[in-house]
This record gives structure tokens, sequence and C-alpha cells, in this order.
């Protein structure tokens, strides 16, 4: 394991090219028009911002999930292959910590996401999602909580709040990030698990495949959500019709955004609200991998909602976080995603209307950005895989 807590003098001029050297946004995978303005390939923004990048730590097997502990404590950092890590801001590297989960680390299974409770200061409580395996092969995404302690060695009192139903065979499409409301309850958001034989399932209330979860801090049914009185119908379920969501976050008026990966095209950006259908697999801004359409080939259908925005070709989005505090504060309010396949920070400039009116594309080239954490002064720790994984702290840079 290689640990680095010295300042890397790395300084990128990260706002978008202008006019003719704006990004090539690419081959689209169809042809499919939008359904409304701004909902596609908005301008793209410069905001002449220069940013400092500093590895924290590197040689981490897939890093997952970032959760900022208070107090300048450090990060908790998972790692895909099934380990937590503690992560201090001057580049020390705990060893795995003991009592997180045991996870099904295969294909696109593992430990995924980690959230801080509302109320850690008080109770120490961390979240966590991962694939949880359930024996002769199969998986589920499961949500679990327990006891950070005060050495910042040991997760204690691991317990379950969510397993989703039924298990799979599938090790792909488990979603899945934690987040809270300002009422403490909390969403967990799940994956269809990919096969087509399975994708068909996040249409079937039945089941909490392609689905944002919304429970108590404890995993109880809340009593306003929207499905409780419907026996054929899962009681936990917020929303449905969605693919495999990587990326959740509360905007500063408490509004719920999602973001779910596509398949070739459209990748999507949602709000989902209490019912939402959001189509998958009926309708889709993309196709097929391999070519063919998916359905009836349409992006529209009366009773399921449309994305906010989409992306054809795809950045292919994880982790994303809505930005505030006083470093890179003209970004306050917009929205930060990490891009996979774009391989870069993708920024949506977001007006005072909460209307999409810019997409940039920052640090081009860092590799596939897996979570995006905004720290109190508002400066950023990046997720990012390349030959190793690594956590990187983003910082103004000097013009």
């Amino acid at each position: 394991m290689r640990v680095s807590g010295v300042f890397i003098a790395v300084v990128v001029a990260a706002s978008a090219p202008s006019c003719a050297d704006e990004p090539i946004r690419g081959k689209r995978a169809t042809s499919l028009s939008p359904a409304f303005d701004r909902q596609f390939r908005v301008p793209w923004s410069d905001s002449a911002t220069s940013l400092s990048t500093r590895t924290l730590a590197d040689g981490l097997q897939v890093p997952w999930g970032v959760a900022s502990l208070p107090n300048s404590e450090g990060l908790l950092v998972t790692e895909r292959s099934g380990q937590l890590r503690h992560v201090t801001l001057d580049g020390k590297l705990s060893s795995p910590l003991q009592g997180v989960p045991e996870v099904h680390a295969r294909g696109q299974g593992g430990l995924l996401d980690v959230a801080l409770g509302p109320d850690f200061a008080i109770d120490r409580l961390v979240y966590f999602s991962y694939a949880k395996p359930v024996g002769d092969g199969l998986s589920v995404t499961a949500a679990a909580r327990g006891t950070l302690r005060e050495d910042l060695a040991a997760i204690e009192n691991l317990v379950d709040i969510f397993v989703q139903s039924p298990p799979s065979p599938t090790a792909k499409h488990y979603g899945s990030r934690v987040v809270f409301d300002e009422n403490g309850h909390v969403y967990v958001t799940t994956g269809e698990h990919s096969a087509e034989s399975e994708r068909v399932l996040a249409q079937d209330l039945a089941t909490t495949y392609g689905k944002v979860i919304r429970l108590g801090p404890d995993g109880e049914i809340p009593p306003d959500n929207p499905f409780v009185d419907r026996d054929d119908a899962m009681p936990e379920i917020w929303s449905y019709g969605h693919r495999n969501i990587q990326g959740a976050a509360f905007d500063q008026d408490g509004v719920l955004w999602t973001i779910e990966h596509g398949p070739r095209g459209g990748d999507e950006l949602n709000q989902p609200e209490a019912g939402g259908n959001y189509g998958w697999p009926v309708i889709t801004y993309g196709i097929n991998y391999w070519g063919t359409s998916i359905g009836e080939g349409i992006a529209t259908a009366t009773g399921m909602e449309q994305p906010v925005y989409f992306w054809d070709p795809v950045i292919a989005p994880s982790g994303m976080s809505f930005h505030s505090g006083e470093a890179f504060s003209h970004w306050n309010g917009d929205l930060l995603i990490g891009g996979l396949v774009a391989r870069a920070l993708v920024r949506m400039d977001i007006d005072n209307n909460g209307d999409i009116i810019g997409e940039e594309h920052l640090l081009p080239g860092i590799g596939r950005v897996r979570d995006v954490e905004v720290l109190q002064d508002g400066s950023l720790v990046l997720l990012v895989e390349g030959s190793t994984g690594s956590v990187v702290h983003v910082t103004p840079g000097t013009p």
C-alpha cells in the first residue's frame, strides 16, 4: 500500500475550452428528441477556475464511497473489495477498520457507499450500502448501520436496515447510495441487476429492483411512504423504474436528485418524487450495448416521468454532491458529478430557479471519478480509479 501526504504541485486550468475548442459531445446512440428545452446538451460553461490537486492516499482497491468526519477527523473511504479506511487530510491512511459487513466482492459488487447518520455527533452512527451474499452465488443490495468507535479502528453493533429482494444471480447494477433528508429519513438507491430477464423488475412494485428506498433511521417503514397501503407493493419503495442509481444528493431546498447509468446513451439525472415511475426499461434515451432498441425504442410514455437531464453519449455517472462553501464559492448550488467514462469531474451549472443552464468538465483525464465529497470549507475530495485507486483533495489553484 502506498500513501502520500506530500503536496503534488499540480495546478490545472480546469475551465472548459470555448468556441471552436469546446469539447466534442460525441456521436449519439439514438436520434430521440429531448422532451423539453435544456433537457439535453445545454451549452458548455466556463467557470475560469484553476484547481490544485493533492493525493492523500493511493494504492486503494476501487475506492467507492467517501464521507467526511466532523472536527477535522478526516475521511471514511470504502474499497469495493470490502475494506473501510480512515484517511486524514494530511495523508495518513489507516489499516482496514474492523466490523464492516461481509460483502459479495464479485463483478460490480462489494462494499459500496458510506454515509454519516444525521446525528453522528451524538451517536456516531455510520451507514453503509453493500452487495450482500445470500448463498449459492446469489446476492442483493443491502444497507446497514453501526457505531464508529472513538479510536476510529472499528465499526460496532452492525445491523442491516434494508435487504433487497429477491436475490439475484447477476453481480451487476447494485446502485447504490445512501443519503438523508432533513427529517432523518434514509434513502437507499438500488439497481436492477442488468440482465434482460431482471431489468423488467424495475417496473415491478413487488420487488426492490431499480428503486429508491425510503426508511426511518432504524429501517422502519415511514407511514407516509407512497405504497404503504398497497398489498401488491413493497412498502419501503419511494420511486421506481430506475436502471442503476449511483449518485444521490439533496439540494439546499431539500429536493432529492439522483443520477443513473443509462445503457448505450441515456444516462439520467432525476428528481424522484413519491410514487413516481421513471420509466426503465419501457422508456429510455439509450439503446442496448449491442445496438438494438430497448423495448419499443421510445423515450416518452403517459404516466412515466422524464429525467431532468440526460446524456448521449454517456458520462457514466457515479457519486455526486451539491456544492457549498467558501472555496469555489461561485459554484455554490451547482451539482458536481463523478464521471467514469468522462474521466472528469462534471459540473452542472444550476441557476437560482433550479434550472440547468450549463455543463463543464473539470480535471479532464484525471481518471474514473467514483465519488465526490464537498468539505465544510468548499474544497473537494474525489475518489479516482486509475492504475490504482486514490483519494484526491482539490483546492483552488493559482491562476
